[in-house]
């Protein structure tokens, strides 16, 4: 029995022994590939906690291409030390991509944008956007499409491609907006006493900001009445509720001052022509 043991040996020694060292060879690569992945995990959590500038979104994303990539390289390692042709393997899936690549175009464009929307921060969880004729609340920005809320709580899903091919305008983003509050005085009425009561009203609202400075300015001159304007910045999540406030304390101020908002008026002339 010890003699046909010895024999098989010596006769599939090499063998054995190739298909040991393959073993151990991928099992190195199993535990190198499995350290990096956890340390690229602990890193990209490491960079969270400090407080940097990242997406929820794209951070949960980048951790797992990471990891994906790394379980890829880490089958082809293994396979190439087995002996297995990687090249034409690599090859069809290359050739594979691209067909999935044609046939899923507008897709892919969409995962793109959303990419590019979700690392460059163009537009971010809680800021108020407007692109197209949409505006509204994200709520959501994923791999495909852009989850929006309009102020009368319409929900909105917009595919990544018509948010990134569009002009985009962010209003949370500077923290920080011009407010202008207009109204009109009628001809008779005195510039300087409008001027004068439009400074009282910014006084006595503590919410606009010291700098930018507030103004007021002769903004036109319209048919029937002459436009008085308010320009101040606001916090931005203070800008509607001081809107709202002044326009109602801008009307009361300025009849308390004995100054008219008029209507429109026009006159018309008949001509008698016999």
């Amino acid at each position: 029995m010890g003699q046909k043991l010895l024999e098989l040996w010596e006769f599939h020694s090499v063998s054995v022994l190739t298909l040991a060292r393959n073993i151990v060879a991928a099992a190195l690569i199993i535990i190198i590939g499995t350290a990096l992945s956890k340390g690229a995990q602990k890193l990209f959590k490491k960079t969270s906690s400090k407080g940097l500038r990242m997406d929820t979104t794209a951070t949960t994303l980048l951790r797992m291409v990471v990891s994906y990539g790394i379980f890829i390289i880490c089958v082809i390692m293994i396979l190439n030390v087995f002996g297995v042709n990687t090249t034409s393997l690599i090859a069809v899936l290359g050739a594979a991509g691209v067909a999935v690549g044609l046939a899923l175009k507008d897709t892919l464009g969409n995962i793109a944008s959303g990419i590019i929307l979700l690392f460059l921060g163009t537009c971010r969880t809680g800021e108020f956007i407007e692109f197209g004729s949409y505006m509204g609340t994200v709520k959501e920005i994923n791999l495909f499409t852009t989850i929006l809320e309009t102020p009368d709580g319409i929900y909105i899903s917009a595919p990544n491609s018509s948010i990134w091919g569009n002009p985009l305008k962010n209003y949370t983003r500077n923290g920080k907006r011009r407010m202008e509050l207009s109204v009109g005085i009628a001809y008779s009425d005195s510039i300087e006493t409008a001027f004068q009561t439009m400074q009282n009203i910014i006084a006595a609202e503590t919410r606009f900001l010291k700098d930018p400075a507030p103004q007021v300015i002769l903004q036109s001159i319209e048919d029937s009445s002459i436009k008085i304007t308010i320009r101040a910045w606001t916090p931005i999540q203070d800008y509607w509720d001081i809107y709202w406030d002044q326009m109602r304390i801008i009307k009361t101020k300025i009849e308390e001052a004995g100054l008219h908002v008029p209507l429109p008026q026009r006159d018309v002339r008949v001509v008698n022509g016999s």
